[in-house]
């Protein structure tokens, strides 16, 4: 894949799913936002419903207390009686018009149905002239220059659909009591419960009645205003507003957790809210798609650069043992050779050498894709692992030797028999000691050494560990050393012969044998491969 192609795909990836995420991000956003914003007015609208039911009960008793004071007669202590009242009513200018004639001292007390702390209310009046009263029901400010006890006998004496006389005094006179005479908590607790559930809310919830800020007694059990502070969202109303439309009470409530209640709610999961959850979920699987496509373009370039890497490999693998042969043969046609049989049987003997290299290349090849499909046959018998080794070593001495190298061996391992195939396993030791003499400058030194490891059941591993005193290698390539293909480069793809095939065959070889194989390497000091094995049948040498 071209480069500029491939960063062209990435940033056009790149954009189109940020902007996917940044869209879905909006619309979740908004979504919950109004979510919140329904979910409160909601509350809002229970708490006013919650706060009028209240002030309508209370005053309705009081209605009825007063109805049921003026039809059953009051205890009226009077001196004397000479007082007319004529009353008539404007509609044209919506006033009262009320006519006194004569003198009066009168007593009259109220028993105390307003529940206040005095026995009762006393309403005393003298008068010894005519009266002409006007005051006007619409006009507030008219109303309020009479006594809350005025306006109750006012009221007593005029016609019933004037209830907002009776409702200033009544406002008046309420507010004497303390709160917790006026309303329970089981009251609240029960109409908040029908209010809420009427709008399809069923969460936990706590409530409380401030006066001037200051919590009553009038709160449910667990109200913990000050623990919850700057946690749940408090959502408060008035309560009990006077005539002037002010209130020192305020009824609030909060819900613990609300979040959380919230998500866990059937009840509240509207559509909007539904569609924020799928829209998540395949916002997370577009991500996943996005990351795992990337992860993939990444992991299929690498593959290509290394396909290539070894063609071009191969093809010098390749080249160098053809180029000998053409030489050889160009050799063998001069004359003076041709007739020499030594030298013949000498060039021909080239030709056999390079051409077995150009077979092996072949071969591993070949191999390693049997080994990929599970093709290759190998055939594991009981064998000594340290005989292995040694064959492995007798295999690369002469390489050594001009190398001016050497191999140290310290073979202590008392249990060495492995269920192993001996072809392959002597091929995985000689390839990880033929890659160490490779990136080994000058005179190369392997240690060789083997030990035991206890398992559970009185089973055992060997550990087979080779060293050296090469190059070493970065953590990069540690982690990309078993891959197929993949060769350490420094500058010149050719520095080093080899197609990268031969670690990725030992470690398919190793994890064939229910082994294992790791490396440590530390750059300009040299590597340690272990490869760790179960032991046959704890065998002993």
């Amino acid at each position: 894949m071209n480069k500029k192609f491939f960063i062209l795909i990435l940033i056009s990836m790149t954009l189109s799913l940020s902007g996917i995420i940044a869209v879905q991000t909006y619309f979740i956003k908004s979504n919950l936002d109004k979510n919140r914003e329904e979910f409160a007015l909601s509350i809002s609208k229970v708490l006013t419903s919650v706060s009028d039911d209240i002030e309508k009960r209370e005053y309705s008793e009081y209605v009825y207390k007063f109805n049921e004071l003026i039809n059953s007669g009051v205890n009226i202590d009077t001196t004397a009686i000479n007082n007319l009242y004529f009353i008539s009513e404007n509609n044209g200018s919506n006033e009262t018009i009320i006519y006194r004639n004569g003198i009066i001292e009168e007593s009259l007390k109220l028993p105390s149905f307003l529940d206040i702390n005095i026995d009762s209310i006393n309403i005393t009046r003298i008068s010894n002239e005519r009266e002409k009263n006007f005051f006007s029901l619409s006009d507030p400010e008219d109303i309020r220059q009479y006594t809350p006890e005025q306006l109750l006998l006012r009221i007593g004496e005029i016609s019933r659909s004037k209830e907002i006389l009776f409702e200033t005094a009544y406002k008046d006179l309420a507010k004497r009591n303390p709160i917790h005479r006026r309303v329970s908590s089981d009251e609240i607790e029960s109409l908040l419960n029908n209010a809420l559930l009427d709008n399809k809310i069923n969460l936990n919830y706590e409530f409380g009645i401030f006066d001037n800020e200051l919590l009553t007694r009038v709160q449910s059990s667990n109200f913990d205003f000050y623990a919850n502070e700057g946690q749940d969202k408090i959502f408060t109303t008035t309560l009990f507003k006077d005539n002037e439309n002010n209130s020192d009470f305020k009824l609030s409530i909060y819900f613990p957790n609300l979040r959380n209640q919230l998500l866990s709610s059937s009840s509240l999961v509207s559509f909007d809210f539904e569609v924020v959850i799928l829209s998540v979920i395949f916002t997370l699987i577009i991500v996943i798609v996005y990351v795992s496509t990337i992860s993939q373009l990444l992991k299929q370039k690498k593959i290509a650069q290394i396909k290539s890497d070894f063609i071009n490999n191969m093809t010098h693998e390749f080249k160098t043992p053809i180029a000998t042969i053409n030489l050889v043969l160009d050799s063998i046609k001069n004359p003076k050779i041709i007739g020499n049989k030594d030298k013949v049987i000498g060039y021909l003997n080239m030709i056999k050498d390079e051409n077995n290299r150009m077979n092996d290349q072949v071969e591993n090849v070949l191999r390693i894709s049997r080994l990929d499909k599970n093709e290759l046959d190998i055939e594991k018998t009981n064998l000594d692992l340290h005989n292995l080794i040694n064959n492995a070593v007798g295999h690369l001495d002469l390489i050594m030797k001009n190398k001016n190298g050497k191999i140290e061996l310290d073979l202590n391992s008392k249990y060495s028999f492995i269920k192993a195939n001996q072809t392959h396993f002597t091929n995985a030791i000689i390839n990880i000691i033929d890659n160490a003499i490779k990136y080994s400058d000058n005179n190369p030194i392997i240690k060789i050494s083997t030990r035991n490891i206890d398992k559970i059941l009185n089973e055992k591993d060997i550990i087979l560990s080779i060293s050296d005193n090469g190059r070493g290698m970065s953590k990069d390539v540690q982690r990309k050393i078993f891959y197929k293909f993949y060769r350490e480069q420094s500058g010149n793809l050719h520095n080093v012969k080899g197609h990268g095939l031969g670690l990725a065959y030992v470690k398919k070889i190793v994890n064939y044998h229910k082994g294992e194989i790791s490396v440590n390497s530390i750059v300009g000091k040299g590597s340690t491969f272990e490869i760790k094995i179960p032991v046959n049948n704890n065998n002993t040498i």
